[in-house]
């Protein structure tokens, strides 16, 4: 039977530790960019009802104008 190295196990275990706490940073920014994400696609309704109303506006002076010629 081989002889076990607990060195290079403790060393393995702590780069595996290492690594997971990596992914738990990750997962967090994950989670911020979707909640982001979230409430950009929440407001989208509004921001194209104030769009609408801008080009509305805009068509009305663009009528005006051409009316005063």
């Amino acid at each position: 039977m081989a002889d076990v190295d607990f060195n290079f196990l403790a060393r393995q275990n702590e780069r595996i530790l290492y690594d997971l706490a990596g992914v738990g940073d990750e997962l967090r920014v994950q989670g911020a960019m979707t909640l982001q994400l979230e409430w950009a696609v929440a407001s989208l309704p509004e921001q194209v009802h104030v769009v609408h109303n801008q080009i509305g506006h805009i068509n009305d002076r663009l009528r005006q104008l051409e009316d005063a010629r």
